[in-house]
């Protein structure tokens, strides 16, 4: 678990470094407000990964210790 937290620490720092470039259609989303639905649907696919990643390791673990 403590290198899951270590990757997941270094992935979101490392988002700084492809923010560099503007991108038009970013631009024309962020005008139209329609950015914020975009962020809100990647976050929900995100934290729906996580979780199941997290079930699924505590379900082989279940299992690891039964065997």
């Amino acid at each position: 678990m403590k290198k899951f937290i270590s990757f997941l620490i270094l992935l979101f720092s490392s988002f700084n470094l492809f923010a560099q470039e503007e991108v038009a259609m970013a631009d024309q989303m962020r005008a139209d407000g329609k950015i914020w639905v975009v962020v809100g649907v990647i976050a929900i696919v995100f934290v729906g990964i996580i979780t199941y990643l997290v079930l699924l390791d505590r379900k082989i673990s279940k299992i690891e210790k039964s065997l």
